[in-house]
């Protein structure tokens, strides 16, 4: 199955759409230093797809 090709989340509440999408679809995400943008990773870099990000 291929990855999600792009997207960008908007959350009210960023921390409880992190822990959702971590523990639904196993996705890694990391909060982006320079701003409350958190960085999401999908899957492998081997698959199709892009990665994308949660911000309030």
């Amino acid at each position: 199955m291929s990855r999600v090709i792009h997207f960008e989340i908007p959350a009210e509440d960023p921390e409880r759409a992190i822990n959702f999408y971590e523990r639904v679809f196993s996705w890694e995400i990391q909060k982006w230093e320079h701003a409350d943008y958190w960085l999401v990773s999908t899957g492998s870099e081997e698959e199709n797809g892009i990665n994308g990000a949660i911000y309030p």
